[in-house]
């Protein structure tokens, strides 16, 4: 049976990073944190796919933790992403979430190497040992090359009580229903993708972390208000009438579509990026300038 954490359950925004002439802004990164808190956004994750952590230095992935909880100021719990190819690179990265205070950490699965089974169980293991933070490991197969067994996860959980969750961005239900059959249901899925993160919730999971968020986070905190309470045919209906919207981000490579309706609601001035990444094509932009008039999200 898995810890109980009271903080981990609701529609987190896994936060975008903005850019300005090609530094991070951590000003506006500060005013789109009360932006989502105004809105309703119930948790706050950093250092995520829509953050693009790969494009960023360890300093700046450090940074923008410490600006979150110090924005948050206990308004809403910061869940610390610390993404890494190495890990001495997470270890740096869990001290500094750790010294600033987070709520909690997420630890992605190591992309690139493709580790066995057994890499991933000493992986966590070591990470998890080294904090008294909750832990929970964000499981990414279609970024990350690498898919975590349930075996895996049972194991992690059995040496690491403070292992309590994870960010499932991943389309296999199965995975959830056995999870939380075998950990328990204190055990604290999100679901991460718009596809089948409600779908989670109906079996057990503890809420969403989208990338929608950033654009609508009342609308994915309702949703997932429904689902949570029991409520389907609302969800249903509300599932259906936001189709469009969340079909939105994956019109091309995350986070370049929710980063330029960002900009189109007047949230951010640009829609800048750091290369490989690169901006919406204008035939893109007109294309979500629509879904952004038909949703009513501008903010100006």
């Amino acid at each position: 049976m898995t810890r109980e954490v009271a903080v981990l359950k609701g529609a987190f925004t896994p936060l975008v990073t903005p850019f300005r002439n090609g530094a991070v802004d951590y000003d506006l990164y500060s005013k789109i944190i009360d932006w989502q808190i105004d809105q309703g956004a119930q948790g706050l994750l950093v250092n995520a796919t829509s953050g693009e952590p790969t494009t960023l230095t360890s300093e700046e992935k450090a940074q923008l933790i410490e600006v979150a909880v110090k924005a948050s100021a206990g308004r809403r719990p910061v869940l610390a992403g610390i993404p890494a190819e190495s890990h001495a690179e997470a270890v740096t990265l869990l001290a500094r979430a750790e010294k600033a205070r987070a709520d909690a950490v997420v630890s992605v699965t190591p992309y690139y190497t493709r580790p066995p089974q057994r890499g991933l169980i000493a992986f966590f293991d070591d990470l998890a040992a080294r904090t008294e933070l909750p832990f929970l490991v964000y499981h990414i197969p279609g970024r990350a090359a690498v898919s975590v067994t349930a075996e895996t996860f049972e194991q992690i959980a059995e040496r690491r009580p403070n292992f309590v969750g994870l960010k499932n961005t991943d389309d296999d239900l199965a995975l959830v229903s056995r999870l939380i059959s075998r950990l328990g249901p204190n055990f604290r899925i999100f679901g991460g993708l718009e596809s089948t993160a409600f779908a989670m919730c109906t079996l057990g999971g503890c809420g969403t972390m989208i990338m929608t968020s950033n654009v609508a986070p009342k609308q994915i905190a309702r949703l997932n208000d429904l689902c949570v309470a029991g409520r389907l045919r609302e969800a249903q209906k509300l599932v259906i009438e936001l189709d469009e919207l969340m079909a939105a981000p994956f019109l091309d490579t995350g986070p370049i579509p929710v980063k330029c309706m960002m900009k189109l609601m007047g949230l951010t001035l640009t829609n800048e990026h750091r290369l490989p990444m690169v901006p919406a094509t204008p035939e893109l932009e007109r294309q979500l300038e629509g879904v952004v008039e038909r949703y009513c999200l501008s903010v100006r």
